[in-house]
C-alpha cells in the first residue's frame, strides 16, 4: 500500500453534489406546505400532509404520478401551484435561482459558478451564463408555440380564458417532460383520435428530452450554414458527435419501440385494437414518445401486454438525454455501456464511438449510473411488493415509471397504502436527482477516496 499524499484539510460546509438534491427536497416541502393551504383545495375535499408531499413531489420531480385527480382536487391557486412546481423541477432549482440573481445583476462566486456548472452536468464554466440564458429563451419559445398550438384545440373548447390556461398548463408540462394533466382522470385518452393535439405533445416531449445542448448545436449549425450558403444537409453533416448520437438513438428508440408496441397491441381491443390502422400507427408512435420519460397516455396502461410492459421498463429506464427536462439514466449513458462491452468483446483497447475516444472516466461514470439505477430499481420493487402485495409485473412498472421520472401508471397509484406512497415519493425524487448523486452526497472529497494507491489484485470475471 503506497500513500499518495496527506489528506488535505477542507472547509466544512455543502459541497455542489450536496446542495443541488437539498435544494430540491426544500422545495418539495415548500410546495407540499402551499398545497396543504385550505386555498388549493376544492369544497369537500380534504389534503392530508401525505398527499400534498406526493403531488408537490411528482410535479417538482416532473414525474406524473398523482394519488388524487389533479383536475378535480385542486383549486385554480392548487394547479398555479402544481404548474409553479413543474417549472421548477423541469429547469432545475439552481438554474432558476441562478437566473433570478443574473436578473438582479448579482456577482456569482466560483463557488456558485461550480454550483451552475453541476446543475447542468456541464464539463466546463466557459460561457456558462450566456448558455443559461440560451436555456431560459429557448425554454419560453418552445413552450410559448405549444401554447399557441394547443389553444386550436382548447380555445373553441373550453372559451378563450380557459383555452389559453388549459394551453399554457398542459405546453410547460410536456415539455417538462411531468406528464400531469387538467383534462380530467383519464389524461388523453379522450384525445386519442385526435392527430394534431397528440403532434404537438409529441413535439413538446421530444424537445424537452432531446436535450438543450442538442438543440443550440442544431441551431447554431444551421445558422452557420445559412450565412456560407451551405445546404441543409451539409450544416447537419456538421454537428458535433454528441448531437450526432443523440439524434440516433432518439430515433432508433422511438422507431423501434412504435413497431414493437403496434406488433404487440394491434389485436388488443383494450388498447388500439379496435382502432382504424393509422390510429393504431399514431398511438404506437405516442405510446413509445411518452414511454421516454413523458407520462401522457392516450390508452389505458392498465390493459397493455405483457411484452408492451417489457418494452415501457427498457424505454422508461433509458429515458431521455442529457441536459434536458426528460429523466432515466439517458440515451447517450446506455450507448457508452453498449459500446464498451462491443469494444471489450472485439478485443479493442478504447471505445470509439463516431471516430471520437470515449475518456475512461466517462465509461465509468456511465457504468456507475446504470449499475446503480438497476440496483436501486431492483431493490424499489421488492419493498413495493412487499408492502403492497403486487405481482412483479405492476411493482416493476410503478417504480420504474418513477424512478425514470416518467409518470404512467397501471393503474395503481391511487390505491397506495401510505408506505407505498412514501416508496414511490423516494423513487421520484432519486429519480430527479440521481442514485448516484445521493450516493455522492454522503461520500468525502474525491480527492480523500484517491489518496492511497493500492497494489493490484488478481480477480476472476465472467
Amino acid at each position: 500500500m503506497i500513500k499518495k499524499s496527506d489528506n488535505p484539510k477542507h472547509k466544512q460546509g455543502f459541497r455542489a453534489e450536496q446542495i443541488i438534491p437539498v435544494s430540491f427536497l426544500l422545495v418539495i416541502l415548500a410546495g407540499s406546505l402551499l398545497l396543504m393551504l385550505p386555498y388549493a383545495t376544492v369544497d369537500g375535499e380534504r389534503t392530508s400532509f401525505l398527499t400534498a408531499l406526493f403531488t408537490s413531489t411528482t410535479s417538482v420531480c416532473v414525474t406524473g404520478l398523482v394519488v388524487v385527480d389533479t383536475f378535480a382536487h385542486w383549486t385554480l391557486f392548487g394547479k398555479i401551484i402544481i404548474l409553479i412546481l413543474i417549472q421548477l423541477g423541469g429547469l432545475g432549482t439552481v438554474s432558476v435561482l441562478s437566473m433570478i440573481m443574473l436578473m438582479l445583476s448579482r456577482k456569482f462566486s466560483l463557488k456558485e459558478r461550480n454550483l451552475l456548472q453541476d446543475a447542468f452536468n456541464l464539463d466546463t464554466r466557459r460561457g456558462l451564463f450566456k448558455f443559461l440564458k440560451r436555456v431560459f429563451r429557448a425554454t419560453a419559445i418552445i413552450e410559448g408555440s405549444g401554447a399557441v398550438l394547443y389553444a386550436v384545440r382548447f380555445i373553441p373548447a373550453k372559451g378563450v380564458i380557459k383555452g389559453i390556461w388549459y394551453s399554457v398548463f398542459h405546453s410547460v408540462s410536456a415539455f417538462c417532460n411531468a406528464g400531469i394533466d387538467i383534462l380530467g382522470p383519464n389524461s388523453l385518452i379522450n384525445y386519442n383520435s385526435d392527430p394534431f393535439l397528440m403532434a404537438v405533445t409529441m413535439y413538446l416531449i421530444i424537445m424537452g428530452g432531446i436535450g438543450f445542448i442538442v438543440c443550440f448545436d442544431v441551431v447554431d449549425k444551421l445558422k452557420e450554414g445559412r450565412k456560407k450558403d451551405f445546404g441543409v444537409g451539409k450544416s447537419l453533416t456538421r454537428l458535433s458527435e454528441h448531437t450526432k448520437l443523440v439524434l440516433f438513438v432518439t430515433a432508433f428508440l422511438i422507431v423501434g419501440g412504435t413497431v414493437f408496441l403496434f406488433l404487440a397491441e394491434r389485436k388488443n381491443t383494450g388498447t388500439i385494437g379496435e382502432m382504424g390502422l393509422f390510429d393504431k400507427w399514431f398511438n404506437s408512435l405516442f405510446q413509445s414518445v411518452t414511454f421516454r420519460t413523458a407520462g401522457f397516455a392516450t390508452v389505458p396502461q392498465e390493459n397493455l401486454t405483457g411484452i408492451s410492459c417489457v418494452i415501457g421498463y427498457f424505454l422508461m429506464f433509458v429515458g431521455g438525454s442529457p441536459i434536458g427536462t426528460a429523466g432515466g439514466v439517458k440515451t447517450v449513458t446506455i450507448f457508452i455501456v453498449l459500446f464498451n462491452a462491443i469494444a471489450f468483446i472485439r478485443g479493442r483497447d478504447e471505445t470509439v464511438i463516431a471516430k471520437r475516444r470515449v475518456s475512461e472516466n466517462m465509461i465509468r461514470k456511465a457504468a456507475a449510473i446504470v449499475t446503480i439505477s438497476m440496483f436501486t430499481a431492483i431493490i424499489m420493487t421488492v419493498l413495493l411488493m412487499a408492502s403492497e402485495g403486487l405481482g412483479i409485473d405492476n411493482a416493476a412498472y410503478e417504480v420504474v415509471s418513477a424512478l425514470a421520472t416518467v409518470g404512467l401508471s397501471r393503474g395503481i397509484t391511487g390505491t397506495l397504502t401510505s408506505t407505498g406512497r412514501l416508496i414511490i415519493i423516494l423513487c421520484m425524487y432519486l429519480g430527479r436527482i440521481g442514485p448516484i448523486s445521493m450516493a455522492i452526497f454522503f461520500t468525502k472529497k474525491h480527492v480523500e477516496a484517491n489518496s492511497i494507491a493500492y497494489s493490484e489484485g488478481h480477480f476472476f470475471v465472467g
